[in-house]
């Protein structure tokens, strides 16, 4: 066996080879994915290409938005994607709608980012406030 024949096996996959094959597995394009995550397409590819990695509050949405659980995108243990050839017929009309449910997740979770930013904003606006007083 070469290395080009196992560059994606458990042993040898990387953050990027992951999140690649979660998104392929997900039939998003990169440019797809990194609109809906807010970021640029260069950014996405970089994270694929193990150039640099995305901050923790991106892989969560990753995560949720490419239907595998973070732990496998971090170590590959756990939750995985599964490959097309395991589909069955049925699965293929329901994937539009899988894709739908995990980007509304994401934003979901983005959405909750964003609150608590506020929230913590507004509560050191208020301390502030009360100290002058």
């Amino acid at each position: 066996m070469t290395m080009s024949d196992t560059w994606f096996t458990d042993d040898h996959a990387t953050l990027g080879d992951r999140l690649a094959a979660a998104r392929e597995a997900a039939s998003m394009t990169q440019t797809q994915l990194a609109q809906r995550l807010g970021v640029r397409a260069k950014t996405l590819r970089d994270w694929e290409n193990d150039v640099s990695e995305p901050r923790a509050n991106r892989l969560q949405m990753l995560a949720a938005m490419l239907g595998v659980s973070l732990r496998w995108l971090l170590t590959g243990e756990g939750d995985d994607v599964t490959p097309p050839t395991q589909e069955e017929p049925g699965d293929v009309a329901l994937k539009p709608a899988l894709v739908e449910i995990r980007s509304l997740r994401a934003d979901m979770l983005s959405m909750s980012e964003r609150l608590g930013r506020l929230e913590k904003a507004l509560r050191l606006q208020m301390s502030n406030e009360v100290t002058r007083e």
